[in-house]
């Protein structure tokens, strides 16, 4: 009976705003001893950098590999294995992490991640690979969850905002330096280093968050709830193979992409019917109560879907049409990325010293919008300043939404809930990323496929029945006729895809607006404001 009187009232301090133990853990560690939250803000940071580099730099790698490993009709499993293992353990890492104390678990998914990328490097065929991937992905889930979830336990919403730079500066280190760091890696060392390259680095991050981080230790009376994460698993892992095979290795409207889409399905809803009965619930589905928190993931899932989309398509239309190089094609994004981290580090700044954050996500979601409609007017005669500029606009909706989604989220629920609310954060923008891929990517290979069968007739349709999407040296190949018909085929590929990703932006700019402004804890409430 005291115990649950105790944790009453410990759930009453964290709906005020002033959550025990997290908030006197904060105090301490940013009162007397500021040197150890930097140390610990870097290992967090080297963790986030290992989970988003990985597919940057093995991607690059990803021709030598296939050619001594073989097995190239197996190639798209390397890195669909990762993502599948990825997008399923997310929510799982971070109920653990809620229930067994986040430290613990947190360090577990760095030293599965490490262990899976040292097996990674010593494959000795494609099928040990592809399992070995998977490997490293079911860590890869817990590092990006551990990283936010630390986060909001270490440092008050109200506070948060002055790292929202150094996160959006590790994401744009991993998307322009993968390529370069990956390139150079597999000229000048091999393959296998692209995977071992994680192991200082990941041991660096556990000596560091072993000796300086201290966090509340927990244990969980209730036990794991495994049926709803067997349940959630299938879910996530159908929807996952739907947007990766659909349009490419099955047909839309194949029987086997209708079938896992009735899985997916019946998985899902199963999934939501048994966390209403569970006693620890995968996903307690009490946190969608907050109209906030529902609300930020859906803005978190249209950022996915937006970002990734003209993460794939923005290289391709520079190289295809603009004749750029493929060699650094990292730094043709840098008008974008470098946009998105002057304006995330402004944004949380802005945040941290009033208090204010509902204006990020409109301002966000309209600039995010504006952008993608520039990029669509994109042609054969657009110029790369033009084009800088457009992809400026949609890097700065992004800066101003990518982490907001993230500590407004964290800020809907109790403390308690902390983990599964990051992991379900990261959850919805990972599925938005996938269905952006595969949304757009069906759109650009069915217009860049018609333009050609219309410019370049019967050689135009052979060109392109393989893939949409050639590589330098294949359009190099090309006769003039048929490579011109390819550089307005892209553009209008390109312009269907950013149209369509403009037409989403909006849906985001409408939720952005029925987002209400609740005071950020572990400050004073901000002051009112006339327009909110």
């Amino acid at each position: 009976m005291a115990d649950t009187k105790a944790a009453d009232a410990a759930e009453a301090v964290a709906e005020a705003g002033a959550e025990p133990g997290a908030e006197q853990g904060t105090a301490e560690v940013e009162g007397k001893q500021p040197r150890s939250v930097r140390v610990v803000l870097l290992a967090l940071m080297i963790a986030m950098l290992l989970a988003m580099l990985d597919n940057m730099i093995v991607g690059t790698a990803m021709p030598t590999i296939v050619g001594e490993l073989g097995g190239l009709e197996h190639l798209s499993w390397v890195v669909t294995a990762y993502t599948l293992a990825t997008a399923a353990s997310t929510p799982i890492w971070g109920k653990l992490g809620d229930m067994y104390g986040r430290k613990g678990v947190f360090m577990t998914s760095i030293v599965l991640f490490l262990i899976g990328s040292a097996l990674s490097g010593m494959a000795q065929d494609m099928g040990q690979l592809i399992g070995f991937r998977a490997i490293q992905g079911l860590g890869a889930g817990g590092l990006m969850v551990g990283v936010m979830a630390i986060i909001g336990d270490l440092i008050p919403p109200r506070e948060r905002g002055k790292y929202q730079g150094m996160m959006a500066g590790v994401m744009a280190l991993a998307m322009i330096g993968g390529p370069l760091v990956g390139g150079t890696i597999t000229d000048h060392w091999g393959w296998r280093w692209s995977f071992y390259i994680n192991l200082p680095l990941g041991v660096v991050a556990l000596i560091a968050i072993s000796a300086v981080l201290h966090l509340p230790r927990k244990r969980a009376q209730a036990r794991i709830d495994y049926l709803g994460a067997g349940l959630l698993t299938v879910g996530i892992t159908s929807i996952v193979l739907v947007t990766t095979w659909g349009g490419s290795e099955y047909a839309w409207g194949s029987a086997m992409i209708m079938e896992l889409i009735g899985i997916g399905v019946a998985a899902l809803v199963g999934f939501l019917f048994w966390q209403t009965k569970a006693a620890a619930p995968v996903v307690p589905l009490h946190i969608f109560r907050s109209g906030n928190f529902s609300l930020m993931s859906v803005i978190g899932f249209i950022a996915g879907f937006v970002m990734f989309g003209a993460v794939l398509f923005l290289p391709l239309y520079q190289q295809s049409v603009q004749g750029a190089s493929a060699t650094n094609s990292g730094l043709l994004l840098l008008p974008m990325l470098g946009a998105m981290l002057v304006t995330s580090m402004v944004a949380g700044r802005v945040t941290t010293s009033t208090g204010h954050y509902k204006a990020f996500p409109i301002v966000g979601s309209a600039l995010m919008a504006v952008g993608l409609y520039l990029l669509s007017l994109m042609d054969t005669d657009t110029s790369r300043l033009t084009s800088g500029v457009y992809m400026a606009v949609v890097g700065a909706g992004m800066g101003c939404l990518m982490q907001i989604t993230m500590l407004v989220s964290q800020n809907s629920v109790e403390m308690k809930d902390m983990g599964v609310a990051s992991s379900t954060t990261t959850l919805f923008r990972t599925l938005g990323s996938s269905f952006g891929v595969a949304i757009m990517g069906a759109l650009f290979n069915n217009r860049v496929q018609d333009v050609m069968a219309e410019r370049a007739g019967a050689l135009g349709s052979k060109v392109t029945e393989q893939s949409a999407q050639l590589d330098a040296a294949s359009l190099a190949k090309l006769p003039v006729a048929a490579r011109e018909a390819y550089q307005h085929a892209v553009s209008a590929g390109t312009h269907s895809a950013f149209l369509l990703g403009a037409v989403v932006a909006v849906v985001a700019l409408v939720a952005a607006v029925f987002v209400k402004e609740v005071p950020l804890r572990g400050g004073s409430a901000p002051k009112p404001t006339e327009t909110v």
